[in-house]
C-alpha cells in the first residue's frame, strides 16, 4: 500500500503547477513537465562530461522537486511569506516507503551541491527555466527577458554555460521547421 501510495502521490506533480509562469502573464508548465525534461538535460550533461555517475544524476533530476507534491511549487515572492519545510515533506515521503533512505541520501547530496552530480544537476534545473523563457520569448512574451539573463547568471559549469549560449541564438522551434 505504501508503495502504491507514492505513486499516486508522484501523480501529483502532474497537476502541481510552476509557478513562475504567473510572473510572465504567458506560459503553463506542472512540475512534472519540468522535471521530464530537467531529466533530459541532466543526462546531456551527464553525457558531456563524461566523468559524472549517469544514473545519479538522473535520480537527483527525478527526486529535485519530490517534495512539491505537498508543498506545491513556491516561486519567490511566495517563500517571503511562507515557511517552506521542504526538509519535513521530503522526510515524511521517504518515512512511507521502503527505499526511503535512497531519496533522502539523493536529495541530501543534491542540496550539498558538492558533487560534480549535484551541480550538474542544479544546471539542468536552471537550464530547464532558461528553455522555457526562450519558448517564451520566441512567441513574443518580452517580459521573459526580464529574468532570462539572471537565470544565465546562476549556471556554474562551462558546459551549460555553453548549452544557454546556443539556447539563446537558437529559435526554439528550429528543431521542427522545414529546411530552406
Amino acid at each position: 500500500k505504501s508503495i502504491a501510495n507514492f505513486l499516486f502521490e508522484v501523480g501529483m506533480l502532474a497537476k502541481t503547477p510552476r509557478s513562475g509562469f504567473h510572473f510572465l502573464g504567458t506560459g503553463e508548465q506542472s512540475v512534472a513537465e519540468h522535471v521530464n525534461r530537467t531529466a533530459f538535460i541532466g543526462y546531456t550533461l551527464a553525457q558531456m562530461d563524461g566523468t559524472v555517475d549517469t544514473l545519479k544524476v538522473l535520480k537527483m533530476c527525478l527526486f529535485h522537486d519530490l517534495s512539491e507534491t505537498r508543498i506545491s511549487d513556491l516561486n519567490h515572492i511566495h517563500q517571503k511569506y511562507v515557511e517552506r519545510k521542504e526538509h519535513s515533506a521530503v522526510q515524511d515521503i521517504s518515512d512511507s516507503v521502503p527505499f526511503g533512505v535512497d531519496i533522502l541520501n539523493t536529495l541530501g547530496e543534491y542540496e550539498k551541491r558538492e558533487s560534480k552530480e549535484s551541480i550538474l544537476v542544479k544546471d539542468s534545473d536552471i537550464l530547464e527555466w532558461i528553455i522555457s523563457l526562450k519558448e517564451e520569448i520566441d512567441i513574443g512574451n518580452t517580459r521573459a527577458f526580464d529574468r532570462i539573463d539572471y537565470a544565465i547568471s546562476l549556471l556554474k559549469t562551462p558546459i551549460a554555460r555553453k548549452i544557454a549560449g546556443t539556447i539563446m541564438t537558437t529559435e526554439s522551434s528550429d528543431w521542427w521547421s522545414p529546411e530552406d
